[in-house]
C-alpha cells in the first residue's frame, strides 16, 4: 500500500498559501502601475504586432531588388495521332512518351523607380507606427497617473469623512453629558445623533468612491480587483511654483517634439511617396530573363533508341530575353491613381495643420485649467482657515450655551465642505501641472 507523505503535502499547501497571501498583499507603486500598463495594454500589444508586420514588409520590399528563379519538370503520354515534341513530325496511332525540364530566372531592370519607392515607404510605415506606439504609451501613462491620483484623492476624502464621524461620536457623548447635567435640552441629543448618521452616510459614500477608483485602475492594468492596493504617496501641499509662468515654451517644445505631430509629418512623406509610386505607371518597364530547357520523347516503335539523359542533353537549349514595355494608354488608370495620390498629399498637409491646432488648443486649455486650479486651491486654503476659526468660535459659544445645536451643525458642515474643497482643489491642481509636464516631455511619474 502506498504511503502518503503528509509532511510534503502540508509543506506544499503552506507554500501555495504564502504565495497567494504575498500576491494579494502586493502594494503597487505609481511607476509599477505605469510599467505594467505599458507592457500589457491590448492596444500597445496590437501596435507592436503591427511593427512586426512592418518589418516583414521591409524584408519583402528588399526582395523585390533580387531576381526571381523557378524550375519545373513534366512528363506525359500521348496516344493516337499527333506530333512528336522533339522532331515535330506527325505520328499516327502510336503511344508517345515525353518528359521535359526547365530552369528560368528573370529580373526587372527598371520599373519607374517603383521598387525603390516601395522600399522607402515600407521603412516609413515602420517609423510612423513606432511614433504611434510612443504616442499611445504617453496617453496610457497619463491615464494611469490620473487614475492613481484619483485613488489618493478618494482615500484622503475617506480619511476626512472618518475623522468627521469620529468627531461627531465625541460630540454626541459630550452632548449626552451636558444633557444629563441639565445644561442642555434633551432635543440636542437627537440633533447630534442625526449628525452622526449623516456622517456615517458620508463615510459610506467615500468608501464606495475609493473602491470604485481602485476598481478603475485595476481594470486599466488588467489585474484582479481583489487584493489590489496602491502605494500611498504623500501629496504635500503644492505651491504656485509648480505652475509655469508662460505657455509659449510648452507650445514650442510640443510642436517640435510631440509624437502626434511627428506622425502627421511622416504621413505627409508617405503620401508623397505614394504619388511617386503612382507616377511610375507612366514609365516604361524593362525586364531581362534567362531560360534553360530540354525535352525527351520516345515512341513504342523506337523505344530506347538512345538513352534518356543523352537525349535530354542533345535537346537542351538556352534562351535570353529582354522585354521593354512602354505604356501608351492605360484607360485613365495611371492618371486617376496620380490624381488620388495628390489628393492624399493635400489631406496629409491638412491633417498636420489640424494636429497642430488640436495640440495648441489642448495645451492652452491645460495651462488655463492649471491657473484656475491654482486660484481655486489658494482660495480653498483661505476658506478652510476661515472655517476652522469660525468653527472653533462656534464650539466655544455652543459650550457656554450662547449658540444652539443647529447653528453649530451649520458651522461644522461649512468646515467639512471647506476641507473637501481643499482636497479636491489640491489634487486637481497637481494633476493639471502633471499634464503640462506631459506636454513638456518631463516624467509624470515623479
Amino acid at each position: 500500500m502506498m504511503k502518503i507523505n503528509y509532511k510534503g503535502i502540508v509543506f506544499l499547501i503552506t507554500l501555495l498559501f504564502s504565495v497567494s497571501i504575498n500576491a494579494q498583499e502586493k502594494i503597487w507603486s505609481l511607476q509599477e502601475c505605469v510599467n505594467h500598463a505599458l507592457e500589457n495594454n491590448i492596444s500597445i500589444l496590437q501596435i507592436k504586432n503591427t511593427l512586426l508586420t512592418n518589418e516583414q514588409d521591409i524584408i519583402a520590399a528588399k526582395g523585390q531588388f533580387l531576381p526571381s528563379a523557378n524550375a519545373g519538370i513534366g512528363t506525359g503520354v500521348s496516344i493516337g495521332s499527333g506530333f512528336d515534341p522533339v522532331s515535330n513530325q506527325r505520328i499516327n496511332n502510336e503511344v508517345t512518351y515525353s518528359a521535359n525540364y526547365s530552369i528560368g530566372a528573370s529580373y526587372t531592370v527598371f520599373n519607374g523607380f517603383r521598387r525603390t519607392n516601395l522600399y522607402k515607404q515600407s521603412q516609413l510605415n515602420l517609423e510612423t507606427n513606432e511614433l504611434e506606439l510612443a504616442r499611445i504609451q504617453d496617453d496610457i501613462s497619463l491615464n494611469v497617473v490620473n487614475s492613481y491620483l484619483n485613488i489618493l484623492f478618494n482615500k484622503e476624502n475617506l480619511e476626512t469623512a472618518k475623522a468627521q464621524y469620529e468627531f461627531s461620536k465625541k460630540q454626541l457623548n459630550q452632548v449626552k453629558e451636558l444633557v444629563n447635567a441639565g445644561v442642555q435640552p434633551k432635543a440636542n441629543i437627537y440633533d447630534a445623533e442625526a449628525t452622526l448618521s449623516r456622517d456615517l452616510q458620508s463615510v459610506t459614500v467615500a468608501e464606495n468612491n475609493y473602491e470604485l477608483s481602485i476598481l478603475t485602475l485595476s481594470q486599466i492594468l488588467q489585474v484582479p480587483f481583489k487584493g489590489f492596493q496602491v502605494e500611498v504617496i504623500d501629496v504635500e501641499n503644492p505651491s504656485a511654483e509648480l505652475l509655469y509662468a508662460d505657455v509659449e515654451p510648452i507650445l514650442d517644445y510640443a510642436l517640435a517634439n510631440r509624437n502626434e505631430i511627428k506622425v502627421a509629418e511622416k504621413n505627409i512623406e508617405n503620401s508623397k511617396l505614394g504619388t511617386e509610386i503612382s507616377k511610375s505607371g507612366y514609365y516604361p518597364s524593362v525586364t531581362a530573363s534567362y531560360g534553360l530547357s530540354s525535352v525527351w520523347s520516345e515512341r513504342d516503335s523506337e523505344f530506347f533508341k538512345q538513352s534518356f539523359f543523352s537525349e535530354l542533353d542533345i535537346n537542351k537549349g538556352h534562351s535570353f530575353r529582354l522585354n521593354v514595355n512602354v505604356p501608351i494608354f492605360s484607360q485613365y488608370q495611371n492618371k486617376t491613381a496620380v490624381a488620388k495620390s495628390q489628393i492624399q498629399e493635400e489631406n496629409a498637409l491638412l491633417n498636420l495643420e489640424q494636429a497642430k491646432l488640436n495640440l495648441e488648443a489642448n495645451i492652452q486649455r491645460a495651462f488655463t485649467d492649471a491657473k484656475s486650479a491654482l486660484r481655486a486651491y489658494e482660495a480653498a486654503k483661505v476658506s478652510l482657515e476661515s472655517q476652522q476659526l469660525a468653527f472653533g468660535n462656534a464650539e466655544e459659544r455652543y459650550n457656554i450655551g450662547v449658540m444652539n445645536a443647529f447653528d453649530l451643525e451649520q458651522s461644522r458642515l461649512r468646515l467639512v465642505n471647506a476641507e473637501s474643497s481643499l482636497i479636491n482643489a489640491k489634487y486637481d491642481f497637481v494633476f493639471k501641472t502633471k499634464v503640462l509636464d506631459f506636454y513638456l516631455g518631463k516624467p509624470i511619474t515623479q
